[in-house]
């Protein structure tokens, strides 16, 4: 029992370590993303960025699916397929633009609401019931929204990077139900991956067309990271919650604010002030009370 127990915790300090790697990687590839300074066109950027890891995903559709990978590519729920992509789209453009405009930490926070339109979303799309506290939380969490961007009050903020990452943010929420009701109808999880990369990859690649850039040697280097540190990001992400629970993972993916903070701070002396530091915290909160509730309700 003793050794099973060393065990138990060796394997959750692993995903703890894996869940905060990761949010460290996803952070350098959006320093690479705002290192390219706009060079290179947005939907050529997300064509590259699908690209990249089409071929990492399609190995791993080969080596775990059962069946293989004609398997992984079947599917039932096309038009949910599309509804996945699109959102995700959404959420790719969105943080991309405003990883080039804003600070990488205000963008990192801004996405975070995320979990906020997904309340929204599951009311409207799946008729999930929300009470009052939850209600109260998601309010509390877009008052930290306010006090980040002060509208008004003649701040620095680019106004159309900000709605494009609270629109990119509401592009991963609507993601969200989508593959909560592609995994409701027993879609696997590589099907559901392996398509978006396929369908993102040939949507952005046809939007790039018309606007193409052959980028440099050193966007090249800065598209790659891009690419292949996102795919070791959410390799490890999966990693660990294949191996804990959500309850446990959930509260250190806010990492990703520490990290984009000190790439900010260290890269191009992005330092938060207070309004921002408070905006943060209530978000994080608003994050955390909803997941703790989610977590609360759930069937045991």
């Amino acid at each position: 029992m003793p050794d099973e127990t060393r065990g138990q915790r060796a394997a959750r300090a692993r995903a703890i370590g894996c869940v905060t790697a990761s949010a460290g990687l996803f952070a350098l590839a959006a320093a690479a993303v705002k290192g390219l300074q706009g060079a290179v066109p947005l939907s050529e950027l997300v064509f590259f960025r699908n690209l990249l890891a089409l071929p990492a995903i399609l190995v791993l559709a080969a080596l775990t699916a059962p069946g293989g990978l004609r398997a992984a590519l079947r599917t039932r729920h096309p038009a949910r397929h599309v509804e996945r992509m699109v959102g995700g789209l959404m959420g790719m453009y969105g943080s991309f633009f405003g990883y080039a405009h804003l600070p990488l930490a205000t963008v990192t926070a801004l996405n975070f609401t995320m979990p906020l339109f997904l309340t929204g979303l599951s009311v409207l799309l799946l008729r999930e019931r929300v009470g009052w506290a939850r209600l109260g939380v998601v309010l509390v969490g877009f008052a930290g929204v306010l006090l980040m961007v002060q509208p008004g009050g003649g701040g620095p903020l680019h106004p159309l990077a900000v709605g494009s990452v609270l629109a990119g943010a509401l592009g991963w929420a609507y993601a969200m139900v989508s593959i909560r009701r592609m995994g409701e109808a027993g879609e696997a999880g590589i099907t559901i991956v392996l398509w978006f990369a396929i369908g993102a990859a040939l949507v952005s690649g046809l939007a790039a067309l018309p606007g193409w850039v052959h980028p440099t040697p050193g966007q090249w280097g800065l598209l790659l990271v891009v690419g292949l540190v996102s795919v070791g990001a959410q390799l490890l992400m999966t990693a660990a919650y294949r191996s804990a629970d959500t309850t446990l993972l959930a509260p250190f993916e806010y990492s990703a604010i520490l990290w984009t903070t000190s790439i900010g701070v260290l890269l191009w002396g992005e330092v938060p002030d207070l309004w921002d530091l408070a905006g943060f915290l209530l978000l994080a909160g608003a994050g955390l009370a909803l997941w703790r509730m989610e977590v609360s309700r759930a069937p045991a």
